[in-house]
């Protein structure tokens, strides 16, 4: 299977390396590149791309508000989107995640980062950033909580109408362990870990195992760590 990708920079050099090293992946493929949010949007709804490389700073609609607008689709359920900044310590990181982004990811990344991370990403894993540490994001996480968001209430909420082996594996999720990893250490099998994941993301409304860590964090279930 073809990973169809969809690169979203303003910087047309950044974006023809990008394609040069996507193209290159014998099971990817660049279906389009877009210089602003806006022509990401009209892009991500007609050439449907698996996964979007999308840049948070763009003139005009912003990465930002191009993920909203791509997340909120219906239609476009099946997109992911990596975000793309500059500083992987940045105040959008949060408003990225809580829009329905899979991650985020450094431009200073290795190439090998990047197709890594449109792999995961592709694939719904949890990514976060490879080259970010677990303590990083959850601080971040942890201050976007704790901005006086009215949606934490609503998030811990939604957790009551999990079960308690869910909610250990939504923990668990949350320290970035893969479902492997988390059937071993429930020591159950990893299609009965897929099947946990899957019902606690339909019950949170989660599009995928980052928007489970956002919840995770959020809702206040798990803790950043020197809490």
């Amino acid at each position: 299977m073809t990973i169809r990708v969809l690169l979203a920079d303003d910087q047309t050099l950044l974006r023809s390396a990008f394609r040069v090293l996507v193209d290159s992946e014998p099971d990817m493929r660049v279906v389009g590149e877009a210089p602003d949010g806006a022509r990401a949007v009209e892009l991500a709804r007609t050439e449907r791309p698996d996964v979007v490389l999308m840049d948070i700073r763009m003139p005009g609609t912003d990465g930002l508000a191009a993920t909203r607008a791509i997340t909120a689709d219906p239609d476009l359920s099946g997109v992911r989107i990596v975000m793309l900044t500059t500083f992987e310590v940045d105040e959008y990181v949060v408003q990225s995640l809580r829009a329905g982004a899979s991650g985020f990811l450094g431009k200073g990344a290795e190439p090998e980062e990047l197709l890594g991370a449109i792999r995961i990403a592709h694939a719904g894993e949890a990514l976060l950033s490879p080259a970010a540490t677990k303590g990083l994001i959850a601080t971040f996480l942890a201050q976007g909580a704790h901005d006086g968001g009215a949606g934490a209430g609503a998030r811990s909420e939604r957790l009551a109408a999990l079960t308690a082996r869910e909610r250990e594996v939504l923990v668990l999720v949350a320290g970035g362990l893969s479902n492997d990893e988390i059937a071993h250490r429930l020591d159950v099998s990893p299609l009965t870990v897929k099947t946990h994941v899957n019902r606690t993301m339909a019950k949170l409304g989660a599009r995928d195992r980052a928007q489970l860590v956002v919840t995770a964090y959020e809702s206040g279930l798990v803790r950043p760590r020197g809490e």
